[in-house]
């Protein structure tokens, strides 16, 4: 089992705190977001890491150094920004033939996922893939799904006015080994994709759920970083 940290945004909504330092580092009750990520993997078993870098790319591969897990980590410097779909289209012999978590680095999670790796393994056959919800008070800052009578996803809507409910897209995914020949084969490496926008509504109807009881946090903006702090001390 393989697993994508994708890391190399901007962080530009969490300013003045990423002004000197990349958003994945930041850092939560004194620990580094990236390696609650990284320690949270090697507990559910996963064998190798890739890391993709831009923003501060010296600070993170610096700290990938000194991690006593950083014979299982790749680091991918991207020196334009591809965008979380472009990043798994770059870098797909990596990924492509195995069961593989994607997750974006800047989200806080309390979930160990060890039962979404299990409802993963349980998901409907006719499924490829598997995404974690949670419950927002903010639905139209989301992803918002609709789900079939079987937790499979029968529409996303994203980040629209008026969303029909607040369970919302964690953007943490796992991919079967046959998403990408079945699903992503045909997008082009080297160009821009996003993962909501350009892959989520290919899955609709093939893209199972599970939904965490645990805390679960974008940590975009100074305000939400800071609630999250205070909910955590």
């Amino acid at each position: 089992m393989k697993a994508i940290l994708l890391a190399a945004g901007l962080g530009t909504r969490l300013r003045p705190l990423t002004n000197s330092i990349p958003k994945c580092l930041v850092p939560i009750n004194g620990e580094p977001l990236l390696g609650l990520w990284i320690k949270k993997l090697i507990a559910l078993n996963v064998d190798e890491i890739l890391i993709n870098v831009h923003y501060f790319a010296e600070q993170v591969e610096h700290y990938v150094a000194q991690s006593p897990y950083r014979s299982r980590i790749t680091l991918v410097k991207e020196e334009s920004l591809l965008g979380t779909g472009g990043t798994l289209v770059a870098n797909q012999d990596f990924w492509k033939d195995d069961t593989t978590l994607v997750i974006h680095a800047d989200n806080y999670c309390e979930d160990t996922l060890t039962a979404m790796l299990q409802a993963h393994h349980q998901r409907p056959t006719h499924c490829d893939a598997t995404l974690l919800l949670f419950e927002t008070p903010q639905p139209q800052q989301c992803g918002i799904v609709e789900l079939s009578d079987h937790g499979v996803i029968a529409a996303f809507h994203e980040k629209v006015a008026n969303p029909p409910g607040n369970l919302a897209s964690g953007a943490l995914f796992i991919f079967s080994e046959h998403v990408f020949d079945k699903h992503l084969s045909h997008f082009s490496k080297g160009h821009f994709y996003e993962i909501s926008i350009d892959f989520v509504p290919l899955l609709i109807n093939k893209l199972y759920t599970y939904k965490t009881s645990g805390l679960y946090v974008d940590i975009g903006t100074p305000t939400a970083y800071t609630n999250l702090q205070s909910k955590l001390k």
